[in-house]
Parts: C-alpha cells; structure tokens; sequence
C-alpha cells in the first residue's frame, strides 16, 4: 500500500491522529490536499510556530507561537464540517504535558467527527503516553517514475533532450533524495553549462554526499576506480557487468528483483576492496562505506538505535553499495562476547535485515577468515553470491602488472618485461604486487633515473609476501574454497580443478 492510498483509509476510517515523518513538507503537503480533494472537497488548515493558522481568510494568524491555542481551534470547528489540519514540526511541543493531555483529549473527540490531524515532523519523536493516539505514517522519496517526469519537464524548459539509457541513469542516481534536493542539483547543472549533461550524474552523487556527512556512521566514498582497473577476476567481473543495469526501471518491468548483494571472501590484498569500489563506478551508483565498529556505543541501547539509523540512512540513499569491509572481524565470535548481548542484537538486526530487505541497497562484504563468521551470515537469501578471491595466476599477475604500468608509465610501458615479472613473482597478491612497484619507484628516483624491470625484480627479492608467512591460514581458507562452499572468481584458478573433482 503506497502513501496515498494509506493516507485515503485513515481519512476514511477517521483516524484523528496521523503523524507523518518527512523532510520533504512541501511535496507531503500537496500529496495532503489532493487527497482531502478527492475525499469531498475537504478544508486543509495549515499552522506553523511562527505564523500561526492559514487556509481560512477569517482566522489568518490564529494560534501564532501558541501551539496549545492551535489546538483549541479545532473546538472551534462545527461537529459536522469535514477538515485536515496539519500542524508543522509540532513534535516539540509534544513533552509539554497540557499539549500530550489536550491530543488525548481531542483524539476521543473526533473519533466521531470528520476531522483528521496530521502532525508534521522531519523525525519520529513521540512520548510514550502519545504512541496510542498517533499512528505513524511514512512518506516516502519520490520514486522512480515521479523523478523521470520531473527531469522531462525540465529537458522541455531547457529545449535539449537524452538519450534512454541516459535518461535512466541520471532518474537512478536521483533515487534516495528528496524532490527539492532533486530540484536544486539539476538547477545547479543547468546553470553550469546550460543544459542537462550526461557527466551530470556525478553532480547528483555529490548531492547524496552531503547527507552522508550529516551521519558519523557510514562515509561516502569517491567511487573512481573501474572494473578495468581489476587485475584477472574474470568470473567475478562477468558477473557485475550482467547485471549493471538491474537497478533501472527497464528492469523492474521485465520483472528482475534488486539484486541483493555480494560477499567476497579471501586472502588479503587480492582486490576484494578495489572491486567493491569499482562497482560503484560502473553501476553510477554512490559508495557508503560501513565501519561495523562505529555501531556500538557505550549507552543501553544505543548500538541497537545506530544500527536502525544505519538502515534508514543506507535505504534513504538508495539504489546504492554499502560496502562492509572486513566483516569478519566485525562479527567474530557472536554470542560469546562479554557485552551483556549488544553484539548478538545488532548482529541479529543486521542478518534480518539483509534476508528481508526490499530496497534496492547493494551489500558488499568482505571477509578474510571466513571461519570466523556466524553460519546464519552465509545461507542463502542473504548475498546473491559468495565468491572466492585468491592468490592471482602468472596470467592474472600480467593484468595486474599492466594495469599499474599502464598507470604509473603509459608512456613507457613496452620497456618493461611483463611477462618476466609475472614469473618470478610467484604468490604475490595484487596489493603486494603495487608496493614492489612502488619499491622500485624508490630505487629508480633515489639515483636520478627511471625504474627498470630489474628494480622491480630486486624489490620483489626484498619482499616476503603473505602467502609464506600465514601458510597454515591460506591454507584452511583455499581448502574452504575447494570445497564447493564458494564461487571462484578467477576463470583460471588453480583450485578449479580441485573444484571439478570434489564435485
């Protein structure tokens, strides 16, 4: 049931008490009047603190910064005439004790009166002795198909047009803001260079950053790397790009639900945290990094509330990555820790909300002792896939090489014996990989020269990489793997045939 067709019943059914949270008066407010149109040409009052009472020529003012005498208007009203009266941010007013008594009052007063009150409010903040009398009603962004009418009508101002996939794309990164912050930013890129633009989808994400600055609990990350930038990783890639257009509407007329999200599992350094964020990119999607840590709080109760926050904010956002970088170590042990239960709850908040989510919020997980998470995070209906990120082969080492190279010395790059060093870096990860490059950076510029393939070999002679040092852990963590617990993400794993066999 959408907001309007709730918003319909409560009239009908005379609820005499609606309290509606939103950010968004202006666009609630309209949706209001159509609907107190509709239901018999209905009177709509408005009050707020400072100018008191409008709507009615005969009580302009009525009420000014007295929120008790705003409420005895009502009284005033005959029994029998219809109306909705909305009070604007009268949640503060809510402690005062003649306040809370003259709702309760008025709440058994209208129950037979075709009267309807509806509070206003950018949160919920309703006393105890009021969460009987008030029913909460959301309001919710405007979706897709309001969004796309709205960028329509402003193509047709400014005489210039887009393309359909375009289009899409600039109505996606849209979703998660609100109608007046939709207004402002296109405004803002119509004054920039006349027109709507493609590159204009980089302006919205920067709009969705700052409501990401307002929260201490996740962070908005710049999203620039491409899945071109990914070394090898051929199934996981394959993978994302079937499915970069699933959060379009073209998607949800063809039926496709919103994928879930992702868990990538393995060894570090192998590209788990570079993947997350090229996604991001390649989907025009914003990136919300989650630091699991920032969810607990030393209060009672207050782990629980930044969890739910968390969820708000994540799904106010949406469609976007909300990428949990090693989970892990967030999660390890729940249910043994000394904390009285806190971390079970919020882990407990967590998983329900991954299995019954709706929104089309992409989770990323990343984890490198796979072991060390709760079975419940694993089972299906939580991720769409899990996939297994390992140690890169010689091939994949060439991409990677390549990749940085092709960065780092574009001008130069056919100097340097690629396929050599792929070779002789045997069990290197992708992030050890960058440091010996960088290493070598060091040993070219200390002698007032270029770095060559031999300053690359001899910072790999320097380097012991991980794979020697955690043998045992790779070890347990490949034998998951090869189990057939896990996607392989390579094409080219040395574990696909071990895979193969076991199945």
């Amino acid at each position: 049931m959408n907001f309007r067709e709730e918003f319909k019943l409560l009239l009908r059914a005379r609820y005499p008490l609606i309290y509606i949270p939103t950010y968004e008066e202006e666009r609630v407010e309209a949706a209001i009047r159509e609907e107190a149109t509709n239901q018999g040409n209905r009177p709509v009052y408005t009050w707020d603190f400072v100018d008191g009472y409008q709507g009615n020529p005969n009580d302009a003012g009525f009420g000014r910064r007295n929120p008790l005498q705003a409420l005895e208007f009502i009284e005033k009203l005959p029994a029998s005439a219809p109306a909705v009266l909305i009070l604007r941010d009268y949640h503060r007013f809510l402690d005062d004790v003649a306040i809370a008594r003259k709702l309760r009052n008025l709440a058994r007063l209208l129950k037979s009166q075709p009267k309807n009150i509806v509070l206003l409010s950018p949160r919920v903040a309703i006393p105890d002795d009021l969460s009987e009398v008030l029913t909460v009603v959301e309001f919710p962004l405007p979706a897709a198909p309001e969004i796309k009418i709205e960028v329509e009508r402003l193509l047709q101002s400014t005489s210039n047009s887009l393309s359909g996939k375009v289009l899409d794309d600039l109505v996606l990164s849209c979703q998660g803001l609100s109608m007046e912050r939709i207004r402002r930013v296109l405004a803002k890129a119509i004054a920039t260079h006349g027109e709507l633009q493609p590159e204009d989808v980089d302006l919205v994400l920067e709009e969705k950053r700052q409501t990401i600055r307002q929260t201490q609990i996740l962070d908005f990350y710049p999203a620039t790397e491409q899945i071109s930038d990914i070394g090898g990783l051929d199934n996981l890639k394959d993978w994302l790009i079937r499915r970069g257009g699933s959060f379009t509407e073209k998607a949800r007329q063809y039926g496709l639900p919103h994928p879930r999200g992702l868990m990538l599992v393995g060894i570090q350094g192998t590209g788990k945290s570079l993947t997350a964020k090229a996604i991001a990119h390649h989907w025009h999607l914003p990136l919300l990094r989650l630091d699991v840590g920032r969810l607990f709080g030393g209060l009672v109760g207050e782990s629980e509330s930044r969890t739910r926050q968390m969820i708000q904010v994540a799904e106010a956002l949406a469609p976007c990555i909300l990428w949990i970088d090693e989970i892990d170590k967030a999660f390890a042990g729940v249910g043994s820790k000394g904390d009285a239960g806190t971390a079970s709850r919020v882990f407990g908040t967590f998983i329900n909300w991954l299995a019954e989510k709706t929104s089309p919020v992409f989770v990323v997980a990343t984890a490198n002792d796979i072991q060390a998470l709760p079975p419940e995070m694993l089972r299906k209906g939580r991720f769409d896939e899990i996939f297994f990120v390992g140690l890169p082969t010689q091939e994949e080492r060439k991409a990677i090489y390549d990749v940085h190279l092709s960065r780092l010395r574009p001008h130069n790059l056919k100097s340097y014996d690629i396929e050599r060093l792929a070779y002789e870096t045997p069990d290197f990860s992708g992030a050890e990989i960058e440091q010996t490059l960088i290493e070598a950076m060091h040993i070219g510029f200390s002698q007032n020269r270029d770095f060559a393939t031999d300053d690359v070999l001899e910072a790999a002679s320097q380097i012991i990489p991980l794979a020697r040092t955690a043998v045992e852990q790779i070890q347990q963590l490949q034998e998951w793997a090869a189990a057939g617990r896990a996607r392989l993400a390579s094409k080219h794993s040395p574990l696909k045939d071990t895979f193969d066999k076991l199945r």
